[in-house]
């Protein structure tokens, strides 16, 4: 049996006993840790990928590159299909260099790599899909493989890991935050997980003795305790006022001491607010209405819908026109300038207001089944909203809902103003009054 040993002075070393004694210096990958550029890939520019620049050991060789380095990927065919991006180590050109290994069309596995002991040995930098007919390669389609090391004990992922190092070889797994080590078949944790199963000598069972927890430690414990019906003495309660402004209250009747057995009527009014266990709808019947509503009273069928369609006032007066809110609240149309601020110019085109459209149409049915009012005269709401949204008007949901006739005369005024303009114009030209 041969017994060789090297390096010594006035021997010659060859390069493959140097490349068997570095290699046991350091493991082949690239010489930078975990979260580093090094030989990272990346997207290039068309068809094509960049390779960052790094240092790297390949079988007790070393490759150091200084520039970015952008590889050709070979055209895409009518199937998708996997590359690799390698770095290369082959000692017939003594030299070691990045190429991209072509993957078979429609699979999804990667070219399978080159690593000899003592011919060509190929590191992974990277894998990518060429899609079917692609042109470009995207950050999404490329997955690092780059195994990393920047010290003797290994720092890896756990798709990077060395594979088939000898026994007892111990790294930081990047992904799990573990230290693991090679048992000889596979990668173990240098620190077991204890759990309850697997500890010996525990006892069966615990007596519970006279205890307390905090109830940040309860787990399962309600976010909130709904309270239950109880009393307190007034003496427990803190933070009491000495004394009690009475405010706005009601007592039920029944609470009430001193009260008379009975009252004799006296002329008065209710609000409607203040009436309890009014209905919520009425059906309509032959009534009239005197100057009972006060001031903010609504009527619950302010829906014009529910009303008939010839209400008039006559005799002399002072008359307003009544608005009715959506909550149903009345109030009068008021136009002086004392209830106005912000007041400013506004233009109306005067084409949009001519192409309103007047309809023939029937009101539909009142809610209580009586009569309607057939060929009305008048305007579709969404069809103003075309032209002149300023007149329309929504309800509270934002639907389309009526439209201020009263608005109308005043859009109007455009459309006199331009033609008077026009008229002016026109007799200006033909010297005669029209």
């Amino acid at each position: 049996m041969a017994i060789t040993a090297y390096p010594f002075d006035s021997q010659a070393v060859t390069e493959t006993e140097f490349s068997r004694l570095f290699r046991e210096f350091q493991d082949s990958g690239v010489v930078a840790s975990a979260d580093s550029a090094g030989f990272q890939v990346t997207p290039g520019s068309g068809l094509a990928v960049s390779v960052q620049s790094g240092t790297a050991i390949l079988r007790g060789h070393m490759v150091h590159s200084t520039a970015t380095e952008t590889l050709p990927v070979p055209a895409a065919g009518t199937s998708s299909r996997v590359d690799r991006v390698v770095l290369r180590l082959d000692p017939a050109t003594n030299s070691i260099g990045l190429a991209v290994k072509t993957g078979t069309a429609g699979t999804s596995a990667p070219p399978s790599l080159t690593q000899t002991d003592t011919a060509v040995f190929e590191l992974p930098l990277a894998q990518f899909t060429v899609a079917a007919n692609a042109t470009t390669i995207s950050a999404g389609d490329i997955v690092s493989t780059r195994p990393v090391v920047g010290h003797r004990i290994g720092t890896w992922t756990t798709a990077t890991r060395p594979t088939g190092p000898r026994r007892g070889r111990l790294g930081l797994n990047t992904d799990s935050s573990t230290w693991e080590f090679w048992t000889g078949t596979a990668w173990s944790p240098l620190v077991s997980t204890v759990d309850w199963a697997s500890l010996t000598g525990k006892p069966a069972s615990f007596v519970p003795t006279a205890h307390t927890h905090r109830w940040g430690d309860i787990t399962d414990a309600p976010s909130s305790l709904p309270p239950a019906a109880h009393t307190h003495d007034w003496a427990q309660v803190t933070g009491k006022p000495s004394t009690f402004v009475p405010g706005t209250h009601r007592h039920a009747w029944s609470d009430l001491t001193g009260i008379p057995a009975t009252f004799a009527p006296a002329a008065h009014a209710h609000t409607w607010a203040s009436i309890t266990g009014r209905p919520s709808t009425f059906p309509p019947s032959s009534h009239s209405h005197g100057s009972y509503l006060e001031s903010g009273d609504t009527i619950a069928w302010a829906n014009g819908s529910k009303r008939v369609h010839a209400d008039s006032v006559s005799g002399s007066g002072t008359y307003y026109a009544v608005w009715v809110q959506g909550d149903g609240t009345f109030a009068r149309n008021t136009s002086s300038r004392r209830f106005k601020q912000n007041i400013r110019d506004i233009t109306v085109d005067p084409a949009a207001v001519l192409s309103l459209r007047p309809r023939l149409y029937d009101r539909r049915p009142k809610e209580d089944g009586g009569d309607y009012l057939k060929d009305e005269f008048g305007l579709i709401a969404e069809e103003v909203a075309a032209h002149v949204p300023e007149i329309v008007t929504r309800d509270e949901e934002g639907r389309i809902d009526a439209l201020r006739y009263d608005l109308l005369a005043v859009a109007l005024l455009g459309v006199v103003k331009n033609q008077e303009q026009r008229i002016a114009t026109l007799e200006a030209r033909t010297g005669e009054a029209f």
